[in-house]
């Protein structure tokens, strides 16, 4: 914005209109510049940034199987194609040995990313979705004994062309995240949108933070236990030439050290492949550190919250008045005890809730809600749908039925099935 001061400000004036000029001069340099900063703040959150994540469906899904098969016809090769791709998906996931028919009989669909049928030739790029009540029990979360992680905040930073993102631009590498099927990993990831106003709190400079304090608030909006930085290091060797990516698995509020490697992809064409496989990789480093114990809430914080509370008692100490009027050798009077209401009998459970967002406003009036809600500890977005339905994971003592009385009482729609709640006004 450009700021032009005219010369007849300039010429000699009377006495008392030299006042008044500077004064209307200052006050328009204080506009300008509140424009101005109002402009910047609002550059550094408007704009399409954040990619919603899939939702963790029951299923599990194995993307980015490449097959190429042989055949009498192009229909035959297809099929064929699929069944390589069920059987290459499967031993992807460590199943065990099965006939192919086993395994055909537990696929529940197909993927089609990009195919091309030739006479007798079909070369394509698939997805294969397993039914998890019928393969549960040999792969993914539910299967042998293997603990589960808690809710893990994923912050997938970028490094590339010397410049660190997290958020502040739709890149690659938070695709990559976004599009993982996490339903098979037993590690609970939490992937925020990156849209608004989280761009400016999750940023590349975030993990260097050591402030207990700070954790825990960002941690508290994400409704999240701990964090995990999945680092990709991304090193062009010459414009349209091979990428050379480094990636790194790093976990907790002192940003700790698990493990790393490199790929290479050919070109730019094969970057979102390579990008697929390393997140792939990177969980299982994650899911090694879970099953070492590594992945486990930091008990430093809430030692932040000790210390706050106690210098605040010796504040209040310190400050408050004393009363000399009441005789020496007396005691108050008691003060009437009240009784809270008991919201936390019962177990702690989480509970899927689904909602109608047919804007923002009505993502933050659900959010609302369910937060104020008596025995709920934390509720936050795990798929955001604008104009459609989005769910919620809410953490509530005393079950879903406690949760679904005090929202009806509150004047909502609650019906319930297949294990989640749906409400509406």
């Amino acid at each position: 914005m450009a700021i032009t001061i005219s010369p007849k400000f300039l010429r000699p004036v009377r006495k008392g209109q030299g006042k008044r000029a500077a004064a209307m001069l200052a006050a328009a340099a204080v506009l300008a510049l509140a424009g101005i900063g109002g402009a910047r703040l609002v550059a550094q959150i408007e704009g399409d940034r954040g990619i919603a994540p899939l939702a963790n469906s029951e299923d599990i899904q194995v993307n980015g199987i490449e097959v190429d098969v042989s055949g009498k016809s192009g229909a035959e090769a297809r099929i064929e194609g699929w069944k390589l791709a069920e059987q290459q998906a499967w031993k992807k996931l460590g199943g065990p040995d099965m006939p192919a028919e086993s395994i055909d009989a537990m696929v529940s669909s197909v993927v089609i990313e990009r195919e091309q049928v030739g006479p007798h030739r079909y070369i394509g790029r698939l997805g294969v979705i397993f039914d998890k009540s019928k393969a549960g029990q040999y792969v993914g979360s539910s299967a042998g004994t293997g603990p589960r992680s808690v809710p893990m905040l994923v912050i997938p930073v970028l490094y590339s062309a010397g410049v660190g993102q997290v958020f502040e631009v739709r890149g690659p590498w938070q695709r990559a995240w976004a599009e993982f099927q996490a339903a098979a990993s037993p590690v609970d990831y939490v992937r925020p949108v990156g849209a608004g106003g989280e761009s400016l709190i999750l940023t590349a400079g975030q993990p260097g933070r050591r402030s207990r304090l700070w954790w825990r608030t960002v941690l508290g909006q994400f409704d999240a236990a701990e964090v995990v930085v999945p680092v990709a290091r991304l090193e062009r060797q010459w414009p349209g030439g091979p990428i050379k990516g480094t990636f790194t698995a790093r976990y907790g509020l002192d940003d700790k050290f698990l493990g790393s490697f490199t790929m290479t992809a050919n070109s730019e064409q094969d970057l979102p492949k390579m990008l697929d496989q390393a997140v792939l990789r990177v969980d299982g480093l994650y899911r090694d550190a879970l099953a070492q114990g590594l992945l486990q809430p930091d008990p430093t914080l809430n030692s932040g919250r000790v210390t706050l509370d106690r210098a605040f008692e010796q504040l209040r100490t310190a400050l408050m008045p004393q009363d000399d009027g009441m005789r020496p050798g007396t005691a108050p009077p008691a003060a009437p005890t009240i009784q809270p209401e008991n919201v936390t009998a019962g177990a702690t459970e989480i509970v899927s809730v689904q909602f109608a967002t047919p804007d923002a406003a009505a993502v933050d009036a659900a959010l609302a809600a369910v937060r104020g809600t008596p025995g709920v500890q934390g509720a936050a977005t795990v798929s955001l749908a604008i104009g459609g339905t989005s769910v919620m994971r809410v953490t509530v003592a005393g079950g879903s039925e406690r949760l679904a009385a005090a929202l009806r009482a509150q004047g909502w729609k609650v019906s319930s099935g297949g294990g989640a709640l749906k409400i509406s006004r």
